[in-house]
């Protein structure tokens, strides 16, 4: 019996909490081994008003399950009158994956889900869930994919809790432009999504890599 076709994907994608929020930062391009698939790709799905997921692994397998996780949270905010916790949703897809990754069934799923629980606490929470189930929480940041060691450097150095708004938009922009510059199989756009307790998710950046570089060369001649 023939093997099927093993390809290397690639992606970078971010989070990090900070004072004013979540930031969810990532490039935009689907690779099927030296092929670029797509460079419009959306790598950040939105699962409730103030709660985002980001997609690193298989495109399909990342859609599918966040949205399925999407449907389960409207239909706890239907029965319930509350939004599902950033805690339960990621859970939910934790035991999920880690049924089926004992079933033999080989996904390739590595997903953040970050955002802020509707309740009186104002701290925003960041998860880490990928395809075999495991779980990992973090107070400061997550970066997943083929170019998070290079988006992790400048994570570790530029950093802090008390960042303003602003800081943190640069610092999640800075960080996937010094991926895409060093990993092959990250680029397309830059998109960047700011989660805020009292006004949930939006989109605050979105950049054309290759149109910036072409600016940047024709400024420099």
């Amino acid at each position: 019996m023939t093997k099927p076709l093993e390809f290397e994907h690639g992606t970078t994608t971010l989070s990090f909490i900070f004072e004013g929020g979540v930031i969810a930062a990532v490039d935009s391009r689907a690779s099927l081994g030296n092929f670029v698939g797509s460079k419009t790709v959306e790598k950040v799905l939105p699962i409730n008003s103030h709660m985002l997921g980001t997609m690193a692994g298989g495109a399909a397998d990342c859609m599918f399950w966040i949205r399925q996780i999407q449907a389960e949270a409207e239909l706890f905010h239907l029965k319930h009158g509350y939004r599902m916790s950033v805690t339960r949703a990621s859970k939910l897809l934790s035991n999920v994956l880690g049924d089926l990754h004992k079933k033999g069934l080989d996904l390739s799923v590595g997903t953040m889900i970050m955002g802020f629980d509707d309740n009186k606490s104002n701290d925003p929470s960041l998860y880490y869930v990928d395809n075999t189930g495991v779980r990992l929480s973090s107070t400061s940041f997550f970066s997943v994919g083929s170019g998070s060691t290079f988006a992790l450097g400048i994570l570790d150095k530029e950093w802090r809790e008390n960042l303003t708004p602003e800081e943190a938009i640069a610092l999640g922009i800075k960080a996937i432009r010094h991926a895409t510059f060093r990993d092959a199989y990250s680029g397309g756009f830059i998109n960047v999504f700011l989660i805020t307790k009292k006004g949930g998710w939006k989109r605050v950046f979105r950049e054309d890599l290759a149109a910036t570089m072409v600016n940047s060369d024709l400024e420099s001649r």
